[in-house]
């Protein structure tokens, strides 16, 4: 149950899974439309449907802009798309922005994956988590964490559908601002490291833990 206020200019680790641990990302076309989905539903202006968004700008419409140019909610630092879960780090913008942000991401997608598979009720388990990052150091930490999220996992897609390539290109800004990380190491390559040497002390203390955890039984 998350209980924590969540504040203006101040960034939180926001998390949430599938019903029942479900998968939530069955192909590519779904990855991407989550993707797609953290960049247009992120505006103060309302959004009512990606669809709608699709077919105004079909119709050259100029009441559709580009989303880089509104205002935002939210400010996203990492992001990583596991196939029954995700992670997001989040700098809150506007008051209750992420609760918006969160709304629309989750209720936008829910449609979508249940027109596409012909099913119907909640995808995701309950409202989403999340944590306060109440420090620089927690920041950082928690940027590896979510960056490397598909390697503790053991998912092989090499970071594909996560802000790792975003990290590693700085100068392709998409989806977050990776200076608010990256800008507190001396190099890439030195955060790239950094990010492999957290992920790798995680997934030992995992393994650590189903090792003791058959032990014991």
């Amino acid at each position: 149950m998350r209980n924590i206020p969540l504040k203006n200019n101040e960034f939180y680790h926001i998390f949430n899974r599938g019903v029942d641990k479900r998968t939530v990302f069955l192909d590519g076309f779904d990855y991407a439309r989550f993707l797609r989905s953290l960049k247009e539903f992120n505006q103060v202006e309302p959004v009512v449907s990606i669809y709608i968004l699709d077919q105004l700008k079909s119709r050259k419409e100029s009441v559709v802009s580009g989303t880089l140019q509104k205002k935002k909610l939210v400010e996203i630092i990492a992001f990583n798309l596991i196939p029954n879960h995700f992670h997001l780090i989040l700098k809150q913008l506007k008051e209750g922005g992420i609760s918006e942000f969160m709304r629309r991401l989750g209720n936008g997608y829910t449609r979508y994956f249940n027109y596409k598979y012909k099913r119907n009720g909640v995808l995701f388990q309950g409202k989403f988590q999340a944590a306060h990052i109440d420090s620089n150091e927690k920041l950082i930490y928690l940027s590896a964490y979510v960056n490397g999220n598909h390697k503790i996992h053991g998912v092989k897609n090499d970071g594909k559908f996560s802000s790792l390539t975003e990290y590693k290109h700085k100068n392709n800004f998409s989806l977050c601002n990776t200076g608010a990380v990256l800008n507190q190491f001396s190099s890439i390559q030195e955060y790239l490291n950094y990010v492999k040497n957290t992920t790798g002390e995680i997934r030992e203390i995992r393994e650590d833990f189903k090792n003791s955890l058959l032990e014991s039984l």
